[in-house]
């Protein structure tokens, strides 16, 4: 059965960084799709984001290159499997030099923490209770 997936594509300014600080959080690297230019960072087997250096970046788009430390480009969001879990993530990014935003959206059914990585780009992690999502 076809899964259909999503390339997330990121400027940053340093792709070596970027590539450490994921490798950090748990993620891996695909070396095939990694250059000294981009970082193919694989999430799940239907997530991958790639951190493209900014001149990279500019060979797909004639736009602007947001300043992602301070303006919102986009809101990334992942699912995790516990509450511990969304915590483990947040906290790994910050010990791997993110910023760990202190808002804590905590619904009872749903739990949400979120991150700026080493570009500002910002990622939520939430968990949901799947007795609430099935319902």
């Amino acid at each position: 059965m076809y899964q259909q997936m999503i390339f997330v594509n990121l400027a940053t300014d340093d792709v070596t960084a970027s590539k450490k600080f994921y490798t950090e959080l748990g993620y891996t690297i695909n070396p095939q799709f990694s250059t000294d230019d981009c970082a193919c960072v694989v999430i799940s087997d239907t997530i991958i984001a790639m951190f493209l250096s900014k001149q990279r970046y500019a060979d797909f788009t004639k736009k602007e290159i947001a300043d992602s430390t301070k303006t919102s480009e986009v809101l990334l969001c992942l699912s995790a499997e516990s509450r511990e879990k969304v915590d483990e993530l947040v906290n790994k990014a910050a010990a791997a030099g993110g910023t760990a935003n202190d808002d804590v959206q905590d619904q009872g059914f749903m739990y949400g923490r979120s991150f700026d990585d080493l570009d500002g780009h910002s990622w939520e992690v939430v968990w949901m209770d799947p007795a609430a999502v099935q319902g």
